[in-house]
């Protein structure tokens, strides 16, 4: 299991064998069951997950009990309420698993000292934020100038993986459109 995670920090800093063992020490396995909450709006987060098996997603629910979708995270993807981790305030998010999940969780305490020890890990977890804000910034531009056929085949394209993987009604939801919107838009495509 820390292998994955290895390899996948491997794609952006080069660690020696101590600091492999010193970072999957701080590591903490976390198993969760389909519709399992990991984050519920009102929690104080204080972890970071990396999600090792499963799926699942990250949304805000307003004032009139509707729920917006921001986020999937599946394997190989990191997720939590990053404005409760970094800014010490109740989540707004609540991250449900979509399939049973496996993660791997860091204390925001063990990575603050792990980025202190191993400045290394300053630059990957940079470059995964950069590249966090990027894809979030790219999907509110396509929400605003895309019509719904063109943010499902961009969605399709970016994430072909999820499209059987989770339900109609999440995709729609994600991207802004009723769910009957999205299957006219699939039998338009066939």
């Amino acid at each position: 299991m820390h292998q994955v995670i290895l390899n996948h920090v491997s794609k952006i800093i080069t660690l020696t064998p101590e600091e492999k063992e010193e970072f999957v020490s701080i590591l903490q396995e976390i198993k969760l069951s389909k519709k399992e909450k990991l984050i519920t709006e009102g929690d104080n987060v204080d972890y970071n997950y990396f999600v090792v098996k499963g799926c699942l997603k990250a949304s805000y629910t307003d004032d009139s009990e509707n729920e917006h979708i921001l986020q999937f995270a599946m394997e190989d993807w990191w997720i939590s309420d990053y404005e409760s981790f970094f800014n010490h305030v109740p989540a707004r998010l609540t991250v449900e698993c979509l399939e049973d999940c496996t993660l791997l969780a860091i204390h925001k305490d063990a990575q603050n000292e792990l980025l202190k020890r191993i400045p290394k890990f300053e630059r990957f977890f940079r470059i995964k934020i950069t590249n966090a804000f990027i894809s979030l910034r790219a999907r509110v531009l396509s929400s605003l100038s895309k019509n719904t056929k063109e943010r499902y085949l961009e969605f399709y394209e970016k994430y072909p993986q999820l499209e059987h993987r989770i339900a109609n009604y999440h995709i729609a939801n994600f991207l802004g459109i009723k769910p009957e919107s999205l299957s006219r838009i699939r039998k338009e495509l066939v």
